[in-house]
């Protein structure tokens, strides 16, 4: 091969590389995620089906729609589809922190934050030590609960129960 066939060569494929970090990165930004390397996507962005993450210790299994390691940190990300509401509802900051718990438990590194990810707005929720006491509180007291079949719908809303993971199962639906 000549020099030239191969400068030629060269700089396709590095025009190449550099195309597909460029669009990787807009598509990033799309999302609205933060900076860093995605490293778990529920949605299946990476191309894979993700495993949930799991804890047997408190029975905890949950998928977030990303997990964003920026610095060494790990950042779930939970991507919600409606507008942001003035500040994130109860239910969300706590299934954000059930995340928070699961990366902790699952990657032995601590989260420092999570982030609510809204059409219109993004929330950073710090995980504090004080969050992390209440969702294991929370898991304890859902647990208990279900055990002796104290667990009752907590709204008379169908669409809830139709978008509901446990709707197939559930002796409550609407």
């Amino acid at each position: 091969m000549s020099n030239t066939l191969l400068f030629y060569l060269g700089f396709i494929i590095l025009a190449s590389a550099i195309l597909v970090l460029v669009s990787a990165n807009r598509k990033k930004k799309s999302l609205g995620l933060p900076s860093g390397k995605i490293i778990y996507s529920d949605p299946g962005i990476l191309g894979r089906v993700e495993k949930p993450l799991y804890d047997p210790e408190l029975g905890l299994t949950g998928k977030p729609d990303y997990i964003v390691e920026k610095r060494g940190r790990l950042i779930p990300v939970e991507v919600k589809s409606g507008w942001a509401p003035e500040k994130p509802y109860d239910s969300h900051i706590m299934q954000l922190a059930g995340y928070c718990l699961l990366l902790e438990r699952n990657y032995k590194k601590r989260p420092p934050y999570g982030l609510l990810k809204y059409k219109n707005r993004t929330f950073a929720i710090r995980y504090t030590d004080e969050l992390r006491e209440n969702i294991i509180a929370l898991v304890e007291e859902i647990r208990s609960q279900k055990e002796y079949g104290e667990l009752d719908r907590s709204h008379h809303n169908p669409n809830r129960c139709e978008r509901c993971g446990f709707r197939f199962e559930c002796d409550q639906r609407l």
